[in-house]
């Protein structure tokens, strides 16, 4: 029941003598009006000297004056930069990772885009840090995926806790001090290569990109066809080298009309999803001529032949590295003597779709 004016008042000066003080807003609450209503009825009262108001408080008059207790704002979180060259591709679903596993401690990811542009990443890597980032989680845009020619210098230099992000740095390298998370690529290849073997094919072939992966799957793609004791036809250009996918096409079609292969890796998915319908007009069906394997598994499901695919932890990639370095400033802060340095690498899966069919054609 809603008290009368009168009434109010009357509750107001009760509570406030048993208490001392009370802050307005706690007041309101407890009678169930307004912050304005109260605010009035307080006026009304300290103009008649029966309460006195002190910052957003009201206080018994002629006592001591005790200020109320004051909330605490919950303290900001650690900022944290991140540097990657796209937000397209893998680095969609691991930028969203980083960014959940932040806020989750009540942090803030703040994002530089390099645009594979080498010496971008230091000019956004300064941005981000005179921003007021406190570490770094980076994927610098180094074109075979480790540094040359002192491309790391920039980055060991920040003094800040940094994580590097699917990228790597050889032995020797100042880099390679750093803590890193990325996915094993070579034992993704080495999945698809095994599972082509387990279809009964045995003689394959990848046709690959060129860029910060490609030695990676290329290794574990080399090493699975060794290790299985495979036949493999080699010289498969890079896809896309020349400017369109021509050569790819004319190199398969050559491949499983003149040296029976009856299997093909491609990375990534857009190349495959080209190169399907382009083998198709030349009489090349997939998976009944030729079984294809993706790499990245970004939009492989939604292929006219829907692509088996290798699908990196992407979003598990970022969410590790970013705790990984909310773990570091965590041991600044505390003065706490720091762990080991971590390279942590995460294993692909191979999701299975149509374009592998159920084993290699009979010819």
């Amino acid at each position: 029941m809603r008290l009368h004016v009168d009434q109010r008042h009357e509750r107001v000066l009760e509570l406030v003598r048993e208490r001392g003080s009370l802050r307005v807003a706690e007041l309101a609450a407890e009678l169930g009006v307004s912050a304005v209503t109260l605010r009035r009825d307080v006026e009304t009262l300290a103009g008649q000297g029966r309460v006195r108001r002190l910052h957003g408080a009201v206080v018994w008059p002629g006592g001591a004056v005790v200020e109320p207790p004051v909330r605490q704002e919950p303290a900001e979180g650690p900022v944290i930069g991140m540097i990657v060259p796209t937000t397209a591709s893998i680095f969609a679903d691991i930028v969203r990772g980083a960014r959940e596993a932040v806020r989750a401690q009540g942090g803030r990811l703040v994002l530089g885009v390099s645009g594979y542009v080498d010496t971008e990443d230091a000019v956004q890597a300064g941005h981000l840090l005179s921003g007021g980032a406190q570490g770094l989680l980076v994927a610098p845009s180094w074109s075979g995926g480790v540094p040359v020619d002192g491309q790391e210098r920039w980055l060991v230099d920040r003094g800040v806790p940094t994580v590097l992000v699917e990228r790597s740095a050889p032995p020797g390298n100042p880099a390679a001090a750093l803590d890193r998370v990325r996915t094993d690529r070579a034992h993704g290849a080495a999945v698809a290569v095994g599972h082509f073997a387990a279809l009964g094919h045995r003689r394959i072939t990848a046709v690959l990109q060129e860029g910060p992966h490609a030695a990676q799957i290329t290794a574990g793609y080399e090493s699975a066809v060794r290790s299985l004791g495979l036949e493999a036809a080699p010289g498969a250009p890079s896809v896309r080298e020349h400017g369109d996918y021509e050569a790819s096409v004319d190199f398969l079609a050559d491949a499983v009309r003149r040296r029976g292969v009856t299997a093909a890796l491609v990375h990534g998915d857009e190349d495959a999803i080209v190169l399907v319908p382009r083998l198709q007009a030349l009489g090349i069906r997939v998976p009944d001529d030729l079984a294809l394997i993706a790499y990245d598994d970004e939009v492989a499901p939604l292929a006219d032949v829907p692509l088996t695919a290798v699908a990196p932890p992407k979003r598990s990639v970022g969410e590790l590295a970013a705790k990984l370095l909310l773990g570091r400033l965590a041991e600044r802060g505390t003065g706490a003597r720091p762990t080991p340095r971590q390279h942590v690498e995460l294993l692909p899966e191979l999701r299975i779709r149509a374009s592998c069919g159920g084993g290699p054609p009979t010819r």
